[in-house]
């Protein structure tokens, strides 16, 4: 061979110093993701083995949570943990774990952790609203005032009621009006149960074709089913994500449109609020925040006012609203016991006069069946997430305190250990030997405890009040030559069904 050319060069000889700085980096970090990691706690909660820096955010599935939860829970017992990159979190399966957790440890779990996408949205965790705020004096004061609030203004209180009914005698005849046509009910029982709110919350009620109203309406839905997606979630258990140029922007944009339609109508009452009436909740507020002017600790703010009145307005909206649209859609699937609903109404109340509250002790079989729709919907299968106020044990296993916990509600609604018939639409869950209505102790779709639903006694009236009055007018069947709807759905925050027609025949 000849000789190499002058021209070329040796290969550079690598810089030991920089592979050794690049070695170091890495085995420093890893050791800190493991120390980040690590459980220093005896009988913390076992769990499947997590990944470096992710944890196990790959092994969840976050499009349908309930179900993972419970695949999960068999492999590792009913109290198991996780871990979201560096955050750990426990999630509580079953009846009687819940119930500990809920009401026997109920202090000790109410706090909520940082939500970093709530947090971009301006809403810092120091107290504001009623639903996400951190547990605390601030939270505790707004809750009691909302509660009162609301009580003042009706809850559970006949006045309240006679403005239900009368809603549902527009909900009614807004269903006269499509003539037995193919309807999607969803809206038109949207309208109703926001209604309700609105005239506690904005001191009136809308027609239903009203601009405003309808724009509140599509918000507010942008807003659920934007916040319903996996990004949303992952927002929180990855807080670098929000920081991502663009990201939290698009994310947020249709809660950022509901708020500022909320700031609007809060802009609107100040500009006519008079001290010596008081119209509706937002009054309320600007009262109680007149009352602590040049209180710098005082919970009672601006910023309280926004985010407590799009909270009390959320509370009572989306869920009841949800439910009843299962409601209708299992009595078309099911005409059987919709004929039984439609006896017992006829007997017990007849065609004369609308149903009212006092009905309800004497409809053991409705009464029975609204529950299930309850309990078979699950509109709620994973609650809020929760965080440990102080170290606690939950049947043995020890929860550190700041730990995010995740509650399965929709174990507890199809828990096979106490439901006869868990996954089947089973009116009879709910009924004694003797055909009498019969509470049962699992049946908790509003929560309980600290966080319980604030609105629990509202919808309790809606769903009785709006579904005996439908039923009382009309019958449902789905449309000739349509499909059979399906009674599955995608599990997310709200579990919604998929759209479906129905008509609406008078009776």
């Amino acid at each position: 061979m000849g000789a190499m050319p002058s021209t070329w060069l040796p290969l550079p000889v690598p810089d030991n110093s920089l592979t050794l700085l690049g070695l170091f980096f890495t085995v420093f970090v890893l050791l800190l993701d493991l120390v980040k990691r690590r459980k220093k706690w005896s009988r913390y909660p076992p769990g499947p083995t997590s990944l470096p820096f992710l944890g196990n955010i790959t092994q969840v599935d976050f499009h349908n949570l309930p179900l993972c939860f419970a695949q999960l829970s068999k492999k590792f017992g009913n109290i198991f943990s996780l871990q979201f990159c560096w955050t750990n979190v426990v999630v509580l399966n079953g009846f009687q774990v819940i119930k500990e957790a809920l009401v026997n440890a109920s202090d000790d779990l109410a706090d909520r952790p940082p939500m970093p996408r709530f947090e971009f949205l301006g809403m810092k965790q120091n107290g504001q609203g009623v639903l996400n705020a951190r547990y605390g004096q601030a939270w505790k004061d707004m809750r009691r005032f909302s509660l009162s609030t609301l009580r003042n203004f009706g809850l559970g209180r006949k006045s309240l009621e006679e403005r239900v009914i009368e809603e549902a005698g527009f909900l009614c005849e807004a269903f006269q009006s499509e003539e037995g046509h193919p309807l999607n009910p969803h809206y038109l029982l949207n309208n109703a149960v926001s209604n309700v709110i609105c005239s506690i919350t904005f001191g009136n009620r809308f027609e239903y074709d009203d601009e405003k109203f309808q724009r509140l309406l599509q918000l507010f839905e942008e807003g659920i089913r934007a916040e319903s997606g996996v990004l949303h979630q992952l927002l929180d258990v990855i807080p670098v994500l929000v920081r991502i140029p663009g990201v939290a922007e698009k994310l947020a944009a249709p809660r950022y449109s509901l708020m500022n339609f909320m700031r609007e109508v809060v802009e609107e009452h100040k500009k006519s609020w008079d001290p010596a009436v008081r119209r509706d909740f937002i009054d309320a507020l600007l009262e109680e925040i007149e009352k602590n002017k040049g209180d710098p600790t005082s919970s009672f703010n601006d910023s309280n006012l926004l985010f407590t009145t799009f909270d009390i307005f959320a509370a009572g909206t989306e869920t009841s609203s949800t439910t009843l649209r299962w409601g209708l859609l299992f009595m078309a699937l099911y005409p059987a016991i919709q004929s039984k609903v439609h006896e017992e109404i006829d007997c017990l109340i007849g065609r004369g006069r609308r149903p009212n509250m006092e009905d309800m002790e004497s409809l053991d079989f409705t009464k029975a069946v609204i529950h299930e729709i309850q309990r078979r919907a699950d509109v709620l299968p994973v609650l809020p997430p929760h965080m440990a106020y102080r170290d606690t044990e939950i049947q043995g296993s020890f929860i550190p305190k700041g730990t995010t916990i995740l509650i399965n509600l929709s174990s507890v609604l199809h828990d096979e250990t106490i439901w006869e018939r868990p996954d089947q639409f089973y009116p009879e869950h709910f009924l004694d030997a003797d055909g009498k209505f019969s509470s049962r102790e699992a049946f908790m779709p509003f929560s309980a405890g600290r966080r319980v639903c604030l609105g629990e006694k509202l919808a309790r009236m809606e769903l009785f009040l709006f579904f005996t009055s439908l039923l009382q007018c009309f019958t449902f069947t789905i449309p000739k030559d349509h499909p059979r709807p399906r009674e599955d759905a995608a599990a997310l925050i709200v579990k919604c069904p998929y759209p479906y027609q129905l008509c609406a025949k008078v009776r």
